[in-house]
């Protein structure tokens, strides 16, 4: 029901009935034509089958939580881990799944219908009822064809929530885009030098957390009403930025998008992945890089420096019956950093604020607000129940990130010491009756594209901080996280410079 109710709401019922009634008319046809298709290959009833429990699984979600089945929602999808995707399968997903897919499937396989006799007289079938699908959409939209092109022209958002239409074309999109990169090729050189001064005797630690869907209205640094930073509000040395945006309103996209030098306007994710990023370039120059993951993994970003997976007890020390936690990302990190030479970039890439089951995030002494919504069936909770554990998490994260300061704080002596925290985007938690993430891009609201980041800066870092705690207003993006993180280990290449403003100032005699 969300495509209509998004239609109804640009073109009232009361106005053009005659157009919303071609328009179900239109619907229907295009789906005939391509269940016919479709069925040419894999036969009617498998065909209807796939239709039947695709439309109900994205019906659950497009209308509970207004999630738009894109090419980068399919590839979210895929790269979910299976302890993600059991936060997504609650009771009622069940139950809508069981009435609306598995009965109309039964029915489908139940009913007696007589084909045609001959394999011949089978596809000829299919093809009349594809070419009646084209006749009836176009007999359709001729006599409404100034409001189908301004539907399709000037309100392409609509488009989205068809069901299961557009999650149909998203997916013969990202599988011809897929079936063109299965030769990824030779790897894509960014920077052909890149080098550490040698002047500089200095040794840098320097630690980025790719945070999980946090939003920077909801960081009390940037003026939200509630603490959810307790013990990082002490911090002396610690910048909030405020206007922060997000490359993606997915983890598949805005990771790999942050570190690679293309920016947001010309990133592509197939090439991303043969293409060198700033990791590979820092480690070119000699910088000890390592990644450490306990969300789904580093979307491609790791593929050619150390990576290190915490998601299970076997490397992970802080898990619970719950889940392992993000602390246990720092474990051991003392001992790595001893018994390496050089510079240090450790990578560690939390599981956040990882929704829907906000409550699962974090652990008892973390629960400041409530009461919190104690379910992934957020239908089941308040706004302000969800939005009182989603806050609750983001307490979590706050120990997390002073647990990883007091290890570079230990170091502060010996290294030049940096701490950048960057959420992957935002969230929606029930904004104009929106919740989670992945919109597409282009009309996404700034819940989820607004996000958190902060930065931390140690005694003896090259950092000017005053002049840093300026930048904390400045509008800029994840396009400049490659560029910056460069800048911070005073690396000399030939890598591609993006235009986005910096967050961070050096001290003059080290730019």
């Amino acid at each position: 029901m969300t495509f209509f109710d998004q239609v109804t709401d640009v073109y009232p019922w009361a106005d053009n009935r005659a157009f919303l009634i071609s328009l179900v008319g239109i619907l229907w046809a295009f789906l005939t034509l391509v269940l016919a298709l479709f069925s040419l290959l894999l036969g009617v009833r498998p065909t209807a089958t796939l239709f039947i429990l695709l439309a109900s699984a994205i019906g659950h979600y497009a209308d509970k939580f207004g999630v738009v089945i894109d090419i980068s929602m399919i590839e979210n999808i895929l790269a979910t881990n299976p302890q993600e995707a059991g936060d997504l399968i609650t009771p009622q997903y069940i139950l809508r799944i069981a009435l609306l897919g598995v009965l109309p499937t039964w029915l489908v396989w139940r009913a007696r219908w007589r084909p045609a006799p001959t394999w011949l007289g089978r596809k000829r079938q299919l093809a009349l009822a594809a070419l009646l699908g084209v006749v009836v959409a176009l007999g359709l939209a001729l006599p409404h064809s100034g409001q189908v092109a301004s539907f399709l022209r000037e309100h392409k958002p609509l488009r989205y929530y068809a069901n299961p239409a557009y999650a149909f074309y998203s997916a013969g999109k990202y599988a011809g885009r897929s079936w063109k990169s299965r030769d990824p090729g030779p790897l894509r050189i960014s920077a052909t030098h890149a080098a550490r001064p040698t002047e500089d005797p200095g040794r840098d630690l320097i630690i980025v957390v790719v945070g999980e869907t946090v939003r920077a209205d909801h960081i009390n640094l940037n003026g939200y009403g509630r603490n959810t930073l307790p013990q990082l509000s002490q911090e002396e040395r610690l910048v909030s930025y405020a206007n922060i945006h997000s490359c993606g309103t997915s983890t598949a996209v805005s990771v790999p998008c942050m570190f690679a030098f293309d920016g947001r306007d010309n990133f592509d994710d197939t090439r991303a992945k043969r293409t060198e990023n700033v990791l590979d370039v820092l480690a070119k120059a000699g910088v000890n890089v390592l990644w450490r993951d306990n969300n789904s993994d580093s979307k491609g970003v790791a593929l050619r420096v150390p990576f290190e997976d915490f998601r299970t007890g076997e490397r992970n020390p802080h898990c619970d019956e719950v889940e392992c936690r993000d602390t246990g990302l720092l474990s051991g990190l003392q001992e790595y950093i001893d018994s390496h030479s050089g510079d240090f970039l450790i990578v560690l890439h939390q599981m956040g604020n990882h929704g829907p089951a906000y409550y699962k995030r974090y652990t008892a002494e973390f629960e400041h607000f409530k009461p919190a919504c104690p379910t992934a069936e957020l239908s089941e909770c308040t706004d302000p129940q969800i939005v009182n554990a989603y806050d609750n998490a983001i307490v979590a994260t706050d120990n997390f990130l002073a647990r990883a300061i007091d290890l570079l704080k230990h170091n502060d002596g010996e290294f030049e010491t940096a701490l950048l925290y960057i959420s992957d985007h935002g969230e929606s938690l029930g904004e104009k009756g929106l919740y989670l993430h992945g919109m597409p891009y282009l009309f996404a609201p700034k819940e989820q594209t607004h996000v958190a980041a902060l930065l931390w800066a140690g005694e003896s870092s090259d950092i000017d901080f005053e002049a840093t705690q300026k930048l904390r207003d400045v509008d800029s993006s994840h396009d400049a996280v490659a560029g910056m993180l460069l800048s911070l280990f005073e690396i000399s290449s030939d890598a591609p410079k993006h235009s986005a403003p910096s967050w961070i100032q050096l001290q003059p005699d080290h730019h």
